[in-house]
């Protein structure tokens, strides 16, 4: 129950890409005269997107990871945030209210590689799967997503990893901190275990990122349609 309050207020963050995706896009096309979108203007649409929504979400994503880093520490350090609001509240009055945005650099960073990844390999699949084996829509967009997901994730897995260190770390006795920042930590886990450790649970996050790219592009589709029955 109590992570369940957060996943439904991070829920909407697909929703939110979308109609960022969607507004960015048609401002871009206005000059193109409505021709296809060349893909580093796609890439940039996609790149502004996901720092708008990630600054938007970044609270609650706060929130998220530190409910679910609760469970894994002694019972003397945990912060026992009985809800999400719950969570933000205490963030608020004991760190501040710039502490909601705590890892938020990181946060933007990843959301951004995400779209990156998940806009640059999107025409590339539709062609693939609609053109080379003449796919039905349905299959279509389940074929795009599945592509997209993959390389969203491999974009943004490095820095989703390094977003998550700095989001759960607490000081030691004397009061210090194991990282000084992302760059830090990053660095620090490059010394210690290499490129691959910034891929652990690859497969995993591969599982996670699909359906927020699914949710994406179906909104974002069917948005189009009705704008365009709206004749807008």
């Amino acid at each position: 129950m109590v992570l369940s309050t957060c996943y439904k207020v991070l829920g909407t963050l697909p929703l939110h890409y979308s109609i960022y995706i969607m507004i960015l896009t048609n401002k871009a096309l206005e000059p193109n005269d409505g021709k296809p979108l060349p893909l580093y203007q796609k890439v940039l649409c996609g790149l502004t997107a996901g720092a708008i929504g990630a600054c938007v979400g970044s609270p609650a994503d706060l929130a998220l990871i530190r409910m679910q880093a609760d469970a894994t520490l002694p019972a003397a350090q945990r912060r026992n945030y009985t809800n999400a609001f719950h969570a933000l509240y205490r963030i608020t009055a004991d760190e501040g209210v710039l502490a909601l945005w705590k890892g938020a650099g990181p946060t933007v960073v990843i959301t951004m590689a995400l779209n990156m990844g998940m806009l640059a390999s999107y025409d590339q699949s539709v062609e693939f799967f609609k053109d080379n084996l003449g796919a039905c829509e349905g299959a279509a967009i389940l074929g795009v997503s599945t592509v997209s997901g993959f390389f969203a994730a491999a974009c943004s897995l490095p820095f989703d990893y390094v977003k998550m260190q700095i989001q759960k770390i607490q000081p030691d006795a004397e009061g210090k901190y194991p990282y000084t920042g992302s760059l830090d930590c990053a660095l620090k886990t490059l010394k210690s275990g290499g490129p691959f450790k910034f891929y652990i649970g690859f497969l995993v996050y591969c599982v996670r990122i699909a359906p927020h790219v699914m949710m994406t592009w179906i909104f974002l589709n069917q948005i189009q349609k009705l704008e365009k029955k709206a004749g807008l």
